[in-house]
């Protein structure tokens, strides 16, 4: 056997970005959930980057408040990420944080890669309204081609989300779901995770389009079995929110 017979194929790379609310009306139940639900996730992510030949995974975490911050200055696979809880506290500056995200969706920063990447993957978690000028930061976000062609995903958590701005970030109300209780938030963060990291880092020729398509489905599927959670295409008359 050659030496190119046995050289591996070099794989591609998917990023998997959290955007996730830690604004002052997440704090105790809800910012606890998410803690605990991206804790638990991360082995399970690093498990399908391991078993998959098409692509490493890496996971970036965009965290938005009084102002934005990354936990990280650039993607860490699943096993070099150590999380550290979140606190909750200040307002909720999505708009800026689209802005920041739209910068480092650039080949010259958090898309770097010498083998090509895959289109990446976008959860949204939040709770409330926006502080800041969403609509103008969403606006600048919309102009970026890897915004255009990624998997996006939210998950609005509690009575007080507005799903119809969130549903601007993705795009689709039915790529928007609604929780209504700890166990449901931290379900739903993890299947959502696991289905849209599967989907999105497998080669296929049928286009983005489609694989966002798939993750909708999937997601449709789990919303059904969980209690507390409904899409937020067919909500619920009057959910009752349980955070205790």
């Amino acid at each position: 056997m050659g030496i190119l017979d046995s050289a591996p194929v070099p794989r591609r790379t998917m990023v998997l970005f959290f955007i996730v609310d830690t604004s002052g009306s997440m704090t105790g139940s809800k910012i606890g959930a998410v803690n605990q639900a991206i804790r638990e996730v991360l082995p399970m992510l690093d498990e399908i980057s391991a078993n998959n030949a098409d692509a490493e995974i890496k996971i970036a975490l965009l965290e938005f408040s009084s102002g934005c911050r990354w936990i990280y200055d650039e993607p860490k696979t699943a096993s070099e990420f150590r999380w550290q809880d979140r606190e909750a506290s200040g307002l909720t500056d999505l708009g800026e944080a689209c802005i920041e995200l739209g910068r480092k969706l650039s080949r010259d920063t958090f898309m770097k890669t010498d083998t090509g990447a895959f289109a990446p993957v976008l959860i949204l978690l939040t709770d409330g309204e926006p502080t800041d000028d969403f609509p103008g930061g969403l606006k600048k976000l919309k102009e970026n081609r890897w915004y255009k062609a990624a998997i996006k995903i939210a998950i609005a958590i509690g009575n007080d989300a507005n799903e119809e701005l969130i549903k601007e970030f993705t795009g689709n109300m039915e790529a928007v779901v609604e929780v209504h209780n700890i166990e449901a938030l931290k379900k739903l963060i993890r299947t959502v995770s696991v289905t849209a990291s599967q989907i999105g880092s497998q080669s296929s020729t049928v286009g983005n389009k489609d694989k966002q398509g798939q993750v909708v489905e999937q997601l449709k599927k789990d919303v059904e079995e969980t209690e507390g959670a409904y899409s937020a295409a067919k909500p619920a008359p009057d959910p009752n929110d349980d955070w205790d």
